[in-house]
């Protein structure tokens, strides 16, 4: 059994920051492909950061690229993403997910495993 647990989420300004941790095996986080998922009230889940085996690459939706960063502590075998600048836009539930068919994909179905939520607000 898979258990991916996050943490990290709150409430922020908007402009501040935040970082999500999701933590999983150690065999996990050094060998599966990884990413980060939000889901706002009402709206699909969509991808926002992915990283693959080997923590050499990485990708990011348009809406975060240069606000977000997704790594890997392999040694705490934890998932991060450091969110910055956050936005009004940015509100949903995170979710960690591991398990990827497909290296980097941001599609939902592309994962196996998932974790329970962390929810990140932003007030303007």
């Amino acid at each position: 059994q898979v258990q991916l647990v996050e943490s990290g989420g709150g409430s922020v300004q908007a402009g501040g920051s935040l970082r999500l941790s999701c933590s999983a095996s150690r065999y996990i986080v050094s060998n599966a492909w990884m990413a980060w998922f939000r889901q706002a009230p009402g709206k699909e889940r969509e991808g926002v950061a992915s990283i693959d085996d080997n923590i050499s690459n990485t990708r990011y939706d348009d809406s975060v690229k240069g606000r977000f960063t997704i790594f890997k502590y392999i040694t705490n075998h934890t998932l991060v993403m450091q969110m910055n600048s956050l936005k009004p836009a940015d509100p949903a539930m995170y979710y960690c997910a591991a398990g990827g068919r497909l290296s980097l994909s941001l599609r939902h179905s592309d994962y196996t495993w998932w974790g329970q939520g962390t929810q990140v607000t932003v007030s303007s």
